[in-house]
């Protein structure tokens, strides 16, 4: 059995292993490591190992499925809020939001992305600016409660509890919903700023290499600010959601690294899986899109969770190391007794 995934701080113990347990994620808690690249003599194999045997003792597909549900709760009004947020800088907000989110078809299931987009719509459509405006305070608040959720995952993650009061942990949730809803809306404009600018560049520019080559240069431009904005938002998720005692802040992880790839990979496989071996529409009917879009959200939640626990599985195993390398130099006074 791990002595470090052992434990279960709801329940008392009395395994000779839970002081040393505690003491470990303790650790963790208090002492985060300055750079989790460097495993500080902690081999590879033994991570992934460990991670894996941790999946399944945190519970982590039924956390997805329970973050899936609350994402799907906080879609609307987080697209609602960003759309208000846009609003204040911009009149004609909702069609270049609206023109944001097709950006999402990159990710989403063309079925489930033209859910969103009609429903986007109907909304926005029904609802006056001084509406959106007003109701932009009870929008975020909605839209926090898939934030909450991935505070409370990550903090069975990382083994501690929560000591915030409801109103404070809301109101973490709720700043960290409207960063999290900013860095969102930058990606998208990140994608179509070059677009843009290569489209005004195929127009401009007589020498047809030449605007080809500007197109190009634009749009990967565009890409990589959006890739780098996306790694951003895994790092504050991990910074902020977990109620841990010290916080360091950290660029880019192993974590966020598997995460991002793995959202990635996972959900264009779902995509071309649904190309191929879409059902959904015959079995299930207008039901389908919504079943594709939590399927999606699961996957979401899954890799984000996944990467909080690499994280935390190296640091608790350096954690673990480095505790054993202090009992072997100072054992306790009374061992020869």
């Amino acid at each position: 059995m791990n002595p470090v995934r052992n434990a279960n701080f709801d329940l008392p113990h009395h395994s000779p292993d839970d002081g040393r347990t505690k003491r470990i994620w303790d650790v963790v808690s208090r002492s985060p490591l300055r750079s989790l690249w460097s495993m500080q003599g902690v081999s590879t194999k033994v991570i992934v190992r460990r991670t894996m045997a941790a999946v399944f003792e945190d519970r982590l597909f039924g956390r997805a499925a329970e973050l899936g549900f609350y994402f799907l709760f906080a879609l609307f009004p987080t697209l609602l809020s960003a759309s208000s947020l846009l609003g204040l800088a911009a009149r004609s907000a909702d069609q270049i939001y609206y023109r944001l989110l097709h950006y999402l078809a990159l990710v989403i299931p063309t079925a489930a992305l033209g859910t969103v987009l009609e429903t986007f719509n109907e909304t926005t459509a029904a609802a006056t600016p001084g509406k959106l405006t007003f109701g932009l305070i009870a929008a975020i608040w909605s839209a926090s409660v898939g934030v909450s959720a991935i505070q409370d995952a990550l903090n069975q993650v990382y083994k501690v509890q929560d000591t915030r009061s409801y109103i404070r942990a809301r109101i973490y949730a709720i700043g960290l919903t409207i960063a999290l809803t900013i860095l969102f809306t930058l990606m998208l404009s990140a994608m179509l700023g070059g677009d843009v600018i290569a489209g005004i560049a195929s127009k401009e520019i007589n020498e047809r290499i030449i605007a080809v080559s500007v197109g190009i240069v634009v749009r990967l431009i565009g890409w990589i600010c959006a890739v780098i904005l996306l790694a951003i938002s895994f790092a504050v998720i991990y910074y902020c959601a977990p109620d841990v005692k010290r916080h360091r802040w950290h660029w880019l992880t192993p974590g966020s690294t598997l995460g991002i790839l793995g959202w990635l990979v996972a959900s264009l496989g779902l995509r071309l899986y649904l190309h191929f071996f879409n059902q959904y529409s015959l079995t299930y009917g207008s039901l389908g899109a919504v079943i594709i879009l939590l399927t999606w959200f699961y996957i979401t939640g899954l890799m984000l969770l996944l990467g909080a626990e690499l994280n935390c599985e190296i640091e608790a195993s350096v954690a673990e190391l480095t505790l054993e390398g202090q009992f072997t130099k100072d054992p306790p006074e009374d061992s020869a007794v």
